[in-house]
C-alpha cells in the first residue's frame, strides 16, 4: 500500500486491489472517502485540510461520523464495505449509526451524495428483494 499524509488526512493506495482511499478529520467529524486516481494523485503532503478536505470530498463518501457540540453526535455508513474497501484507516465512530432507511434519503436529498446513488439504490433493491422473500421478516 502506498500512503500520503497531511495533518489530519490520509489518503491510500492499495496496488492489490487497484484501489483508491482517503480520510480527513478528527473527534468532531470524520470522512472517509473512495477516491479516483487523479483525485488521489493531486494530493500533496504539505496540502492544508481544507484543501485535502475538498478533493476527497468529489469522491464516493464511504462513512462519516460527526460529534460538533451541534446536537447529538452521529454515525452514517454510506457504505457497508467501507471496512473491507480501507481497511488501513482509522475510523472514527460516535453516536447511533443512522439507519438505512434514512441513510438513502440522504444520499437521495443531498446532490452532495450523488456518487453513492447508485451503489444504495442497488442496496435498497437487494434488500427489498430479500424482504419479499422471507415475508418481511
Amino acid at each position: 500500500m502506498i500512503f500520503k499524509k497531511g495533518m489530519s488526512w490520509k489518503a491510500c493506495y492499495d496496488e492489490e486491489n487497484e484501489r483508491y482511499t482517503g480520510e480527513y478529520g478528527g473527534i468532531q467529524a470524520y470522512h472517509l472517502y473512495e477516491l479516483t486516481k487523479e483525485q488521489f494523485d493531486s494530493l500533496e503532503k504539505k496540502m492544508s485540510e481544507y484543501d485535502a478536505a475538498k478533493i476527497m470530498s468529489e469522491g464516493r463518501h464511504l462513512y462519516m461520523s460527526v460529534d460538533d457540540r451541534c446536537g447529538p453526535p452521529y454515525t452514517i455508513v454510506f457504505d457497508d464495505d467501507y471496512k473491507q474497501l480501507a481497511p488501513w484507516a482509522d475510523v472514527v465512530g460516535s453516536g447511533q449509526v443512522w439507519p438505512e432507511a434514512l441513510t438513502d434519503a440522504a444520499v437521495e436529498l443531498f446532490a452532495s451524495e450523488n456518487n453513492n446513488r447508485e451503489q444504495r439504490r442497488r442496496k435498497k433493491e437487494l434488500r427489498e428483494n430479500s424482504d419479499s422473500e422471507t415475508g418481511g421478516e
